[in-house]
């Protein structure tokens, strides 16, 4: 959800460092306090509302701030406070390599014990294999796209594809993209994609979520374990990657050259007024596309095709990028307050319904096994049905560091408006790979 969300979350705040909306101050309790760096601004409302609840219903003092353009950053300097968060997000390893001195082992909480069995090997650990961030979210994303729109098209006089039941490869989607393209007039559209919006606020779908699909495959292939990060990779399918984002940037609502100016907030609104007919997303999109212009009867996800080898029999994108840790350098009281407020927010009938439906998030805790906590998000059910009908998940491993993740982006960029060549791409997939392990690993 989304590091990629909380990428998205933290630029809809704007500039600047924190965007403080907490409940009370984080003034000393003798129940003591929690204090929660919120990655994802667009729950932030949400969140809010829980803080308050708790502190209600225990008397403990709630303070949520969330981060501003540089989450790391701020969490960095908000670590080295006295009143300090008592509570914070990871986004996966190469995150908690910088931040794991701060992460308490969270072996014997309530929290561990409440996630799922099946989730029980996602957490991340310390060096002595303890767990000492949660996950809390479990994501998947791909291309979302409008069914009735792409109706148009199967029912055109000069469409090539007939049919979604075929529509399980890279050759099946370029032919569709290139001709509703060709045809936008007529299908009523300014473009195949909405714009790739490569400016901060929208890069991580292609600097973090698309680099996941090659990575995969060739893990897969090489035999890497999907939840450690190597000291080096291949690039083995960097150059079938480069197949889906011409996609994106030649068959759009907008020319390449636009790409660096077009924000996450463009590239949304571009596909919810129906604009486009695909979106590369995942399914926490679903709430700012919502009530639009898109029903969601007409919302769809395809996996994101690459033109790589068994890709018919692939599902969606599956993502764990949003973990909860504890800080351990805060008082004893204050970790025991933390502790009982993740425990409330996967036990209590107010958080569970909060974060199931209001935050439209699937969580790995025993709690939201119930039916009513399960979540209505129309791309979540997509999800559910590409696993039951026996798809394999594209696991999104995890990326070396954020500044790989950048590096990756800028070269994509210069390639789209034609200041670099895709050679650069592969470079700095496979070269800044390998040094950025280094930097991050010390290895």
């Amino acid at each position: 959800m989304l590091r990629a969300v909380g990428v998205i979350s933290a630029l809809a705040l704007g500039l600047g460092g924190l965007a403080a909306c907490g409940n009370s101050s984080s003034a000393e309790s003798k129940n003591g306090r929690v204090y929660y760096l919120n990655k994802k601004a667009e729950e932030q409302s949400t969140w809010v509302k829980l803080g308050k609840a708790f502190e209600k219903e225990t008397g403990i003092p709630v303070q949520i701030q969330t981060g501003g353009t540089d989450y790391d950053a701020t969490l960095r300097s908000e670590l080295s406070k006295k009143a300090a968060p008592t509570m914070f997000q990871a986004d996966g390893p190469s995150f908690m390599s910088s931040f794991k001195k701060y992460a308490k082992d969270l072996s014997n909480s309530d929290i561990y014990k409440q996630l799922d069995k099946n989730y029980k090997n996602r957490v991340l650990t310390n060096d002595e294999g303890k767990p000492i961030a949660i996950p809390y979210a479990t994501e998947s994303y791909g291309i979302i796209y409008n069914k009735a729109l792409l109706k148009k098209y199967f029912d055109a006089s000069w469409s090539t594809v007939k049919s979604a039941t075929v529509f399980n490869n890279f050759k099946a989607l370029k032919t569709v993209a290139d001709e509703i393209q060709a045809h936008k007039d007529e299908i009523g559209v300014k473009g195949a994609f909405s714009s790739a919006g490569l400016d901060s606020s929208s890069a991580f779908r292609y600097n973090f979520h698309l680099p996941s699909v090659p990575l995969y495959y060739e893990y897969a292939d090489d035999g890497v374990d999907m939840t450690k990060v190597p000291s080096s990779v291949k690039g083995t399918y960097v150059k079938k990657m480069k197949n889906i984002f011409d996609l994106y940037i030649k068959d759009s609502t907008v020319e390449p050259s636009s790409l660096s100016g077009k924000t996450m907030d463009d590239s949304i609104a571009e596909f919810a007024t129906g604009q486009a007919v695909f979106f590369q997303d995942g399914v926490w999109a679903y709430n700012q596309i919502k009530g639009q212009s898109v029903s969601d009867n007409d919302l769809g996800v395809f996996p994101i095709y690459i033109g790589a080898k068994g890709e018919e029999n692939q599902g969606l994108n599956q993502v764990i990028s949003n973990y909860w840790c504890v800080n351990s350098k805060v008082s004893e009281k204050d970790q025991q307050a933390t502790e009982k407020f993740l425990s409330w927010l996967v036990t209590s009938d107010t958080a569970l319904k909060a974060i199931s439906q209001d935050m439209g998030l699937v969580s790995p805790f025993k709690g939201f096994d119930n039916e009513k906590y399960q979540v209505t998000n129309p791309l979540v059910g997509v999800n559910r049905e590409y696993q039951k009908a026996g798809k394999t998940d594209v696991i999104s491993v995890p990326t070396v560091s954020h500044q790989w993740e950048q590096n990756l982006g800028s070269a994509e960029l210069n390639y789209a408006q034609g200041n670099g060549s895709w050679d650069d791409v592969v470079k700095v997939f496979t070269n800044d790979w390998a040094s950025e392990y280094k930097l991050a690993y010390g290895e």
